[in-house]
């Protein structure tokens, strides 16, 4: 495949993280109304972490693939969000494998600013006449990658940290039912003391 081929490729699997993140959305506000949905919503909520990961490590085999391969000059802003998205590739299959669901705590706040710099970088280069801190030798309004009008490398990155943000707060929401005999373990305490206190 060629450069121009590889940007359409990854162009429409933005897109399609953009359908995955708003219908997302839409399954976990319409649950509540249509009980129907819960079930759906369990089943997207099982496997959110490894569609996170596989996001995430789809992302970052793609940037590096420009960079290394199309031998695209990433630029400042470019290097900020590989920051933030390079680390979630080994977080994030860790906490799958784990079945962390704890890891929300971890993932988001490095997945928010990394959404937070692709967002203003997505603008930057859809209206480049602006004064940016980039390096005029490598400016950050430079669009190495411009699909159907609109999608940038930086638009590509914004979509994938949307949807690890999503899909970690889905596995955030999925909370393991305490087995019975957990139960029983918790209140033994409480009775004994209970007990010792009668005495």
């Amino acid at each position: 495949m060629t450069t121009a081929q590889f940007s359409v490729f990854f162009a429409v699997l933005s897109l399609a993280c953009w359908a995955g993140t708003v219908a997302a959305v839409a399954l976990a506000a319409g649950r509540r109304a249509h009980p129907a949905l819960a079930d759906a919503f369990d089943s997207v909520a099982g496997a959110s972490l490894w569609l996170a990961w596989l996001v995430a490590t789809v992302t970052t085999l793609g940037s590096l693939y420009f960079s290394l391969v199309a031998h695209f000059q990433p630029c400042e802003l470019c290097w900020y969000q590989r920051i933030c998205m390079y680390p979630l590739s080994v977080v994030l299959l860790v906490a799958a494998v784990r079945r962390d669901r704890g890891i929300w705590c971890y993932v988001l706040p490095q997945a928010v600013v990394g959404a937070v710099i692709a967002t203003y970088h997505t603008q930057l280069q859809a209206f480049p006449k602006q004064v940016t801190f980039c390096s005029a030798v490598n400016p950050c309004t430079a669009r190495y990658v411009w699909e159907f009008g609109f999608v940038s490398l930086p638009f590509m990155a914004l979509s994938a940290f949307c949807f690890i943000i999503v899909t970690t707060l889905f596995a955030r929401a999925e909370q393991p039912p305490v087995a019975e005999d957990e139960m029983a373990e918790a209140a033994a305490p409480v009775a004994v003391s209970v007990g010792e206190g009668a005495q």
